[in-house]
């Protein structure tokens, strides 16, 4: 089919561009350049650069009143790759890269439905969602909300892998880092059960942990519990020497009736000894839809997905821009190829049956 064919090659051509994040290397050239060339004539197109690799790209065709927003960067390369994660492969059913799910497929589909759809059209394309910042979403929407400002979309539809289904209801997310202390000494000594910023740093874990396994029993419609990981945890020297210092670094994802900083205290407090910790909060953003917002309730969103003629599902785990754009007031849903499953892995991969499905959804929104 030529469509999954201009796909692909387009898709090659965004896989083969390091977008790791961090280190965020990204410019207003590279993968930008590429977007703006594979669009072509007849779009206007705006590049907003704020620095630390955080580039957006805007382009418009038209008057049109949905917007897409696609981020272009992807997480760092899982070491279990086999063989180059920046050359697509392709077999019968799926094509392998870095970003392909996550969600590069979905740039591709984009660019080549607005390519062949004669419609209004308005794409967004950032850099910085894997960051834990959304700097280039938020500026965005900081310039969309000004007085001086055009009327708004009437919705926003972001690309996530979905498995091409609208997505309406996510969970929050927040992140937060923290440094143990400890008296460093000898390891000889039977103060380093006690006096171990790693131990202590272990003791609050080991308590984390429980807290999140209990947590099973909350549910909200089809979720349940809490989602958390420690993803970073180092301290130390060596063997022999009791640990001043130990770091760490976890992430929550509450169920979306809950709030995010709420869970962090409750998660933080864990701590053994209040005095020999101190935490620093990260990212925090609110679930899908936005709490408070009467503009970005659940029923707009449904409305949304209505009109566009797209099949609802379930509420997801991981957590989306959808929501930042809720929280302006916009009406967001999430929908895109690939399954959140295959994201973040070694051999990253999207079906080919989503990426025709989602290019052709596309096209006949920017038709309709």
């Amino acid at each position: 089919m030529p469509a999954l064919t201009d796909v692909l090659s387009l898709l090659e051509r965004l896989v083969a561009f390091d977008t790791q994040n961090p280190p965020r290397a990204v410019d207003r050239g590279g993968i930008f350049a590429c977007l703006a060339d594979a669009l072509g004539p007849g779009f206007s197109c705006a590049i907003t650069d704020l620095g630390d690799g955080c580039v957006s790209l805007l382009a418009t065709r038209g008057a049109p009143s949905l917007l897409f927003n696609v981020h272009i960067d992807t997480v760092p390369a899982d070491p279990g790759w086999r063989g180059d994660p920046f050359a697509l492969r392709v077999d019968d059913e799926r094509a392998v890269g870095l970003g392909a799910c996550d969600i590069k497929g979905a740039a591709a589909c984009l660019v080549v439905a607005a390519r062949r759809a004669p419609g209004d059209v308005a794409l967004l394309f950032t850099s910085d969602e894997e960051a834990g910042s959304s700097r280039c979403v938020r500026d965005f929407l900081t310039a969309l909300t000004a007085p001086t400002a055009r009327p708004g979309y009437r919705g926003i539809v972001v690309a996530e892998p979905t498995r091409c289904r609208a997505v309406l209801e996510h969970r929050g997310i927040a992140t937060c880092s923290g440094t143990f202390h400890g008296t460093g000494g000898h390891a000889s000594s039977p103060r380093a059960l006690a006096d171990s910023a790693v131990h202590e740093s272990v003791r609050w874990a080991s308590r984390a942990l429980a807290f999140a396994e209990e947590s099973e029993a909350r549910r909200y419609r089809s979720l349940q519990g809490i989602r958390f990981n420690l993803g970073v945890l180092h301290g130390g020297t060596k063997a022999n020497m009791i640990a001043s210092v130990a770091e760490l670094r976890f992430g929550v994802r509450p169920l979306p009736s809950d709030p995010p900083g709420a869970l962090i205290a409750a998660i933080t407090g864990l701590a053994p000894h209040a005095d020999r910790v101190t935490w620093t909060p990260g990212f925090t953003a609110p679930p899908l839809p936005a709490p408070g917002v009467a503009s970005a309730d659940l029923a707009a969103a449904s409305a949304l997905a209505g009109a566009l003629d797209l099949p609802e599902g379930d509420p997801v785990d991981f957590w989306t821009e959808a929501a930042l754009f809720s929280a302006a007031g916009l009406p967001a849903i999430v929908y895109g190829p690939g399954d959140i499953a295959e994201a973040h892995t070694a051999g990253e991969w999207v079906r080919l049956a989503e990426l025709r499905e989602a290019e052709a959804t596309y096209e006949r929104i920017l038709r309709s």
